[in-house]
């Protein structure tokens, strides 16, 4: 079991996270890019090279994201329309979401195994999150859903949006 924590910089014109280890060690760097249609986020390592990408797909009726690592595509993160509460979806590696999305609080399974648990971190300055990944080798996909659904959120509720 390894743990992230990811944390928001307040003051910027354009998304952008650090990710700690438990050894509060600088791991990854998320940058948005800015005055973009689709939302579009660059995951760097510690030493800043890209190593992941997630991008909206622009024409779908509700959010969905791509997720490219090493350049090439490994699932796509999509809302699905719902009337009670939300609902995302993992496509291309088989694993599903369930928890309670508004609250920050949820987890990610592949079948019935637990592979990743967030929480949100309240009465922080910027959202704080933590992330508890089971295998290390899924840190940068466990990651990238954590992104992708944080801006899906963002865009529902910007949009004034309940589902």
């Amino acid at each position: 079991m390894m743990k992230l924590y990811m944390k928001q910089k307040v003051f910027s014109w354009k998304d952008k996270f650090t990710v700690k280890d438990e050894a509060v060690q600088d791991r990854y760097f998320i940058e948005g890019e800015f005055l973009t249609l689709a939302k579009k986020l660059h995951i760097f390592d510690e030493s800043q090279t890209e190593v992941a990408f997630i991008r909206q797909k622009l024409w779908s009726f509700m959010p969905r994201f791509l997720v490219e690592i090493d350049g090439r595509e490994v699932c796509q993160i999509a809302k699905r329309f719902t009337m009670l509460k939300p609902k995302y979806e993992l496509d291309g590696i088989g694993w599903h979401v369930e928890g309670d999305f508004w609250a920050h609080e949820y987890a990610v399974f592949d079948g019935d195994k637990e592979v990743m648990r967030l929480s949100k971190h309240w009465f922080t300055w910027g959202d704080s999150y933590e992330l508890d990944i089971v295998d290390p080798k899924d840190e940068l996909i466990c990651l990238s859903i954590v992104l992708a659904i944080d801006a899906a959120i963002e865009m529902t509720a910007a949009s004034g949006a309940t589902t």
